[in-house]
């Protein structure tokens, strides 16, 4: 057997592995903490609009709001656990092809890469978190930093408000996709109960449009402070759900986004549970 029907034979193999349960599993365990994330972060937004929150409502919050429940660190490294997973599975949607058609295009391949960058940036930071190390600081910090040291680049302005715009269109087209139900395609409903499918609109519809909501808010403070020159305008998940309640609905707002992303939570476990792999 020569050197080329061997890569053959091993690229065939890691594509049915990449394919089987092993990715399954991981991406079940990734759909499930990033549900748990969003629910933590729901709950603290929760808590600010009623004016109990004393933390912050971001990722940094959430794992500090999971590391003080008993099994804390048990938890927290489950949690790391899974976006590894979610990570590998996304790296491996990238490496073979996403599920579905067209899944073997650049169009659906380049953003599961980018997918997988994210995730295992954020299974770093909780993993730091989980490991006493550092991880997952305040999100408003974070971004305000960033963009001071990106807008000293040449260019560096236009590239903010390139990226803020982005995030701006990538959270409209994540909410007209909630609404739409696109979700739907990705899903096996098939055999679910009525009960299962209602539970699986209002959580997809709802928490995907909050979800959008919030990342559009984000991008347009990132090209607000493009356009001043005031790195100190960009926010983070924190201060832009507490802008919410800066609004003529007060908190009020804060409160229907929070339950929105409460619902987003559910639904990564209903994804979780339901979705094709």
């Amino acid at each position: 057997m020569n050197a080329r029907v061997l890569a053959r034979t091993g690229r065939g193999h890691a594509r049915r592995a990449a394919n089987g349960s092993a990715a399954e599993g991981a991406a079940r365990a990734g759909l499930t903490a990033r549900g748990v994330i969003y629910l933590l972060v729901g709950i603290l937004a929760l808590r600010i609009a009623f004016g109990s929150g004393d933390r912050q409502a971001d990722r940094g919050g959430a794992l500090a709001e999971l590391s003080d429940r008993p099994f804390g660190a048990v938890l927290l490294w489950a949690l790391g656990a899974g976006l590894v997973g979610m990570a590998l599975w996304r790296l491996s949607e990238a490496l073979f092809g996403v599920t579905g058609k067209d899944g073997h295009t650049a169009k659906k391949r380049l953003p599961a890469a980018a997918r997988c960058v994210f995730y295992a940036f954020v299974a770093y930071s909780v993993l730091a978190f989980a490991a006493g190390t550092g991880g997952s600081g305040s999100s408003d910090r974070q971004s305000r930093d960033v963009t001071a040291k990106v807008m000293e680049m040449p260019a560096g302005r236009w590239l903010v408000g390139a990226v803020g715009a982005g995030i701006v269109v990538a959270g409209v087209v994540i909410a007209v996709q909630a609404l739409r139900r696109t979700y739907r395609k990705k899903m096996k409903l098939g055999g679910l109960s009525p009960r299962a499918r209602l539970l699986v609109d209002v959580t997809g519809v709802g928490g995907g449009t909050a979800r959008g909501i919030v990342f559009a808010v984000a991008g347009g403070f990132a090209v607000g402070a493009a356009v001043d020159y005031a790195p100190d305008r960009a926010k983070g998940l924190d201060d832009t759900l507490r802008s919410f309640a800066g609004t003529s609905l007060g908190p009020w707002l804060l409160a229907g986004v929070a339950a929105g992303l409460v619902l987003f939570g559910v639904f990564s476990f209903t994804l979780a549970r339901w979705r094709r792999v």
